[in-house]
């Protein structure tokens, strides 16, 4: 019986037997297409079903890019047969990355590059101004038959797939881009992966929201995603995985955008600091994954004309602003509601880290009573909606970073149950009025 076609949704893959005019997953009017039904690719055909206690575990081998930062986000490096998605904007750098990335990795083993966006010419130009002169195997084509034929070909250990926004299938008729090229074509190179032990990273374009440009269910099918984040407008990049099959997702890497390429950030938390503290501005310390990061964030209020004042926020979540704000307001009575908030994080990164609560608190407060914190202060703790400061995880590994970097006054919640560290001067407040008071006197509970 011959499969009868069905209508998907072209925003987030949604598959219907029938028209209609609105999307019933994401609430889209007129994005449903009719499409011939996809049958589902099987990662393994010749596989059968074995009892858990006859499964061999075998250790997975990493292999090192050769990038320290890369490695850190994928979890230690790469393993074969892995299905890599690492997305970004426009121009971020995704293809400057993997291009590095092949250097390095063409000592383990044969890379084919394959680019549906640009010519040999084009690419070579890439590699000359990275310095790259490696025999790195170059492909330009959008059919994915036609690229799996040359993988298999040059027995490639490597596969670099850019972009998989670009390929066709033979048998499927939407075009390129569309949800059933892109999901197809996603399917298809897991399953190479997975059947050769070949390697494959595709690079993926991002939606003006910031998502994938393409179904969720790509996410699913691929062993890693990888978010590239950062302005264009600046050399800062950061890595993030949003999901990993081999290794954490909270790991973060960090790169800096120069003339010869991507550069490794070893110690970023000097960029994100800018040594000197001034009115509106606190400095505290997050937990990225494994590794420390120190932050600086900036507030500035200003009266407002209006009877609603605005508030807005770079890197600090909208709502995690108001709730501080109320807070300041009840518990410090420190009059907010009258003036417009801006709120900043110095070099783009986004806090999602209830420890940095206290630190966002300190500089609204240093920018209405128009007070610099005192030098080489920095800020722990989650605030509570009655005021109290609660302890955050890992806070002895925060406040050595924090010595480290040279800020040794930490004001850290009361209930925090710490030793002694060595160059560090603990100030413990039991509430937001405390650690606003040493603020202003520049006196604190010492330990």
């Amino acid at each position: 019986m011959k499969d009868r076609n069905v209508f998907v949704c072209g925003e987030c893959g949604y598959e219907s037997s029938k028209w209609m005019g609105k999307c019933p997953q994401c609430g889209s009017w007129n994005t449903l297409i009719e499409q011939e039904r996809i049958r589902p690719v099987s990662l393994s055909s010749a596989d059968k079903p074995l009892p858990l206690d006859k499964v061999s575990a075998q250790a997975q081998l990493r292999i090192m890019t050769g990038i320290s930062e890369l490695d850190r986000v994928l979890g230690g490096g790469l393993v074969s047969g892995m299905a890599v998605l690492l997305g970004g904007d426009p121009g971020i750098g995704k293809s400057t990355l993997l291009l590095q990335a092949a250097s390095r990795l063409h000592k383990f083993g044969q890379v084919l590059y394959v680019s549906g966006e640009e010519s040999k010419s084009q690419i070579k130009l890439r590699a000359d101004r990275l310095k790259i002169d490696d025999p790195i195997l170059l492909y330009c084509d959008t059919e994915t038959g036609r690229i799996l034929q040359q993988a298999r070909d040059t027995s490639c250990k490597f596969l670099i797939i850019d972009s998989i926004q670009t390929l066709v299938t033979e048998g499927v008729s939407s075009s390129a881009g569309s949800i059933s090229q892109i999901r197809t074509a996603a399917s298809l190179l897991t399953q190479y992966a997975k059947d050769s032990g070949t390697v494959v990273l595709m690079v993926c374009h991002v939606t003006k929201d910031g998502a994938l440009a393409g179904p969720r269910v790509m996410e699913h099918i691929v062993d890693t995603v990888l978010y590239f984040e950062g302005d264009r407008e600046e050399g800062l990049r950061l890595l993030r995985s949003n999901k990993n099959r081999f290794g954490s997702t909270n790991e973060l890497g960090v790169f800096e955008m120069c003339d010869d390429g991507m550069r490794e950030v070893l110690d970023p938390s000097r960029l994100f600091l800018s040594n000197e503290q001034t009115v509106g501005c606190a400095v505290s310390c997050t937990i990225e994954g494994t590794r420390p990061l120190l932050f600086e964030v900036q507030s500035l209020l200003v009266p407002s004309p209006f009877q609603s004042p605005r508030r807005t926020s770079l890197g600090v979540d909208v709502g995690r602003l108001n709730l501080l704000l109320a807070v300041l307001e009840k518990k410090a009575l420190l009059r907010v509601s009258d003036k417009d908030v801006y709120c900043n994080v110095v070099g783009s990164l986004k806090l999602i880290d209830r420890g940095a609560d206290l630190a966002i608190a300190l500089c609204i407060a240093s920018s209405l009573a128009d007070m610099p914190l005192p030098p080489s202060t920095a800020a722990l703790g989650e605030i509570g909606l009655t005021g109290e400061l609660r302890p955050v995880s890992q806070s002895e590994s925060r406040i050595k970073e924090c010595v480290r970097q040279g800020y040794t006054n930490i004001i850290v919640p009361a209930s925090a149950k710490l030793p002694a560290i060595e160059g560090a001067r603990l100030l413990k407040a039991k509430n937001i009025g405390d650690a606003i008071r040493y603020l202003k006197n520049g006196k604190g509970g010492e330990r």
